[in-house]
């Protein structure tokens, strides 16, 4: 197993405050940005690739696990981070990109994806066979996806050695329609209902690999418009439903925009592993975008992107119709700015690309008085930015100001 992941997977059991930030993104300059705080800080993180934006067939990225792994080492050459200090994971792996098939077909296509991410490096393996195929429930039980997801782990070990993985179990997808919030809001998971999970998944995975962590709901969420934080003060006792297995530790999903005293709390509750994904792609857009106007605000010419990437979401829906409603405000709003970032799936697109080069043109060799720059980046982005002299000062701004997302699930000591 991962020395990483062991020693964090150690200390949690240990009751101590541990865990490791878990980025998952396919977003080059998120994955820059959050390589060089991990270089800055001293640390180690987990870079993750879920299988619709990576699979054998490209995904939404373009990337096959190959393609990921080598640019995720690029970077990390590039800015003088140790590769020994990145776990590489992959999110939601199953037959979820392919859930329009007849299920046998669809296991299919999820059994060569597993196949491609063990072969790529990939050592962190969450494996999500919950949602259903064609004919099937939205949603299926653990009477249904425990033997899939098995079929997967047993592809992944004959890839490569056993020893080497990491599976984690489990998911947390809200139903449809989104998370539903009660009077205390999002609901945690039943440690009951956890462990029962967990015990299945054990029983289905003997002489299969390790299992080194379980998705479950603590209480945390966003939608489109509104964050649902942790209760501070509330236990949900989930720690107690992985106690009886050895070596396994708890896995946050939906950690994003939640504040910064929330990970370390999170982390005495047993969540080693707490996973961000929108929230540093949401901070991103927010840098180009802020620049944008700013350029516009000086009269340098710039101005147009927003305008760019609402005709690319107009023209192209399926990314965003099914995840955003009229009656969480103006689409339009929501389509650029709403915390399910929906707009992240658009940016690789050419017209994208050749409107951020248009922008980064017109702001390049200019000088970037503070006084017009503080009209859309904060003072502590700026500070951050400053440590950055090795960057354009463009490309620094953005990176800090997603570096100022991740940074909180730093916390502690190395």
């Amino acid at each position: 197993m991962d020395s990483i992941l062991g020693d964090v997977i150690a200390q949690s059991r240990r009751g101590r405050r541990a865990a490791i930030p878990s980025v998952c993104s396919a977003h080059p300059e998120v994955l820059e940005a959050s390589l060089r705080l991990a270089r800055q800080l001293g640390r180690a993180v987990v870079i993750e690739a879920t299988s619709n934006q990576v699979n054998q067939d490209g995904g939404y990225t373009g990337q096959q696990p190959s393609d990921f792994v080598a640019m995720v080492h690029g970077l990390a050459d590039r800015i003088g981070l140790d590769r020994d200090q990145i776990v590489l994971g992959g999110d939601h792996l199953g037959p979820q990109a392919w859930r329009h098939l007849p299920p046998d077909q669809a296991m299919a296509k999820a059994d060569a994806m597993i196949r491609a991410y063990a072969r790529a490096g990939f050592t962190k393996i969450h494996l999500d066979c919950s949602e259903g195929c064609a004919g099937e429930p939205a949603q299926l039980s653990d009477a249904e996806t425990v033997p899939r997801a098995a079929l997967l782990a047993r592809a992944a070990i004959e890839t490569v050695p056993a020893e080497t993985l990491v599976f984690v179990v489990g998911t947390e997808v809200p139903p449809p329609g989104g998370a539903r919030v009660g009077e205390h809001g999002i609901a945690p998971t039943q440690p009951q209902a956890a462990r029962a999970t967990l015990d299945a998944h054990m029983e289905a995975f003997r002489n299969l690999g390790r299992i080194g962590g379980l998705v479950v709901q603590p209480g945390v969420e966003f939608g489109a418009m509104d964050i649902h934080r942790l209760p501070m003060d509330r236990d949900p006792r989930l720690r107690e439903a992985v106690a009886h297995h050895e070596g396994v530790v708890l896995e946050a999903h939906s950690t994003d925009y939640q504040h910064p005293e929330v990970f370390p709390r999170l982390a005495e509750l047993g969540f080693a592993f707490q996973k961000v994904g929108p929230a540093l792609t949401f901070a991103w857009r927010e840098a180009v975008y802020a620049l944008d106007g700013l350029a516009r605000l000086a009269g340098w010419g710039a101005g147009t992107l927003p305008d760019t990437m609402e005709a690319l979401m107009l023209s192209d829906p399926r990314y965003w119709v099914r995840h955003l409603s009229e009656d969480a405000g103006d689409l339009r709003v929501q389509r650029h700015v709403s915390y399910a970032d929906r707009i992240r799936y658009y940016w690789p697109r050419p017209e994208a690309q050749a409107a951020l080069t248009r922008l980064r043109e017109v702001l390049s060799g200019r000088v970037l008085p503070d006084p017009l720059l503080l009209q859309g980046v904060p003072p502590a982005i700026l500070d951050r930015a400053e440590t950055m002299s090795d960057l354009p000062r463009v490309e620094a701004l953005i990176q800090a100001r997603v570096q100022e997302a991740l940074a909180p699930y730093f916390f502690g000591d190395a």
